[in-house]
């Protein structure tokens, strides 16, 4: 017993000492990629959120102007549009982009060599944005050059509009491009979930009568809710945060009906240098992002199924 007591102190110094030794590793292995976030990430956030409340060029002295910024943004019919186009870029590529990849992932998920069409679908992911927007370029034009409208007249004789450069017709422009560039990702995500359904549920539903349409509506949708809701927030946060792709496709300096909240922030501080509007207007795109998600996460209660 006198043994034991006595080796007590020297097991716990050494468990202390083992997990010093566990912390300085933990340290090392992960203190660069701590300070990059805190550099490239945290840093910058506080530095916009106290810039908000400011005037400032870039170089002269910072002008504390308190909420002066954000209400000059709430009222700027400018960045009503943008907000308004923004909404409208979602409502467009949310549903119907994940419609459509779902759709395709169900015709894929019972094909035999899926791997090759997964390749073709994933393809326009890993391209650059810029090369995706200059070949859509081409295919929208609204002149005589463009393949979208010269197709149009020799094989329908219908005149097609200027997609581009019409301000009523952008969005959608812009809302099929980028539903074309995230397809694959949709498509490849919903797979991995359709091929975590148990077949033996499919089965069952199958022996007791149901048709495919019946067990997509009641087996395969419930069961890939989850997947669903994951694609639905990722979906709508880009959609927030589109700019690239609309930049160089159409450029919102001359057509209003393609300005986002982004270009906004752009044109504001990279333009006009207005750096605390900018970060003003940063700010907003972000409680507006955290208030769309939080809705989505409510909305997950009902209709998000985990159970299997």
């Amino acid at each position: 017993m006198a043994i034991l007591t006595e080796a007590r102190p020297q097991v716990a110094r050494r468990a202390k000492g083992v997990r010093n030794r566990d912390g300085w590793w933990a340290a090392f292995f992960l203190g660069p990629q701590l300070t990059l976030l805190a550099v490239f990430l945290v840093f910058p956030l506080g530095f916009a959120v106290v810039l908000a409340f400011m005037r400032w060029d870039g170089l002269g002295q910072k002008e504390w102007v308190g909420l002066d910024n954000f209400a000059a943004q709430l009222s700027d019919p400018e960045f009503g549009l943008a907000v308004w186009n923004t909404v409208k870029l979602a409502l467009l590529t949310a549903p119907f982009g994940l419609a459509l990849a779902l759709l395709i992932a169900v015709a894929l998920n019972s094909v035999k060599g899926g791997g090759f069409y997964r390749v073709l679908y994933f393809m326009p992911v890993v391209t650059s944005s810029v090369a995706v927007a200059l070949m859509w370029q081409i295919i929208l034009a609204g002149d005589e050059y463009g393949v979208l409208n010269a197709s149009l007249e020799r094989w329908f004789g219908i005149t097609g509009p200027d997609w581009l450069g019409d301000p009523g017709w952008v969005i959608v422009a812009i809302a099929v491009v980028t539903i074309w560039s995230s397809l694959g990702l949709n498509v490849v995500i919903f797979l991995a979930g359709l091929q975590t359904i148990p077949p033996q549920i499919v089965e069952a539903a199958r022996m007791d009568g149901a048709g495919s349409l019946r067990i997509f509506r009641s087996v395969t949708l419930p069961l890939l809710s989850p997947t669903i809701f994951f694609s639905t927030v990722v979906a709508v946060i880009s959609s927030f945060q589109a700019f690239d792709q609309i930049y160089v496709l159409v450029n919102p300096k001359y057509n209003d009906g393609a300005r986002t909240i982004v270009y906004q922030v752009y044109e504001l501080g990279f333009q006009d240098f207005q750096f605390g509007m900018s970060s003003a207007a940063a700010l907003i795109l972000l409680v507006l992002t955290l208030l769309v998600t939080l809705v989505q996460f409510a909305a997950q209660k009902r209709l998000v199924h985990y159970d299997t």
